[in-house]
């Protein structure tokens, strides 16, 4: 398994596979590790020696990192949404 784990297009592959299941289900926590795995492979082609422990522990920290980035950015974003405290029925 950590032959496998130091192939680039295993984690490309994975990130698409990641993106798909972020699209067909409802909730945004797929998307972090879509991201975590996307960034693995610039570290896989740098360092090609990674073992598959240390890999998968890389790849849990970038996901993490990227999960935690996803959430204060769209924390800012407002629905627009306006929110009613009085009724206008009520004078």
């Amino acid at each position: 398994m950590a032959a496998i784990l130091s192939e680039w297009w295993v984690w490309v592959s994975a990130a698409l596979v990641l993106g798909l299941i972020e699209v067909l289900v409802p909730g945004s926590i797929f998307l972090g590790f879509a991201l975590g795995a996307l960034a693995m492979v610039p570290l896989v082609l740098i360092i090609p020696v990674i073992n598959g422990p240390l890999a998968l522990a890389v790849f849990a920290g970038l996901s993490l990192a990227a999960w935690i980035i996803l959430r204060v950015f769209f924390r800012r974003q407002s629905s627009g949404a306006r929110i009613v405290s009085r009724d206008i029925n009520e004078d």
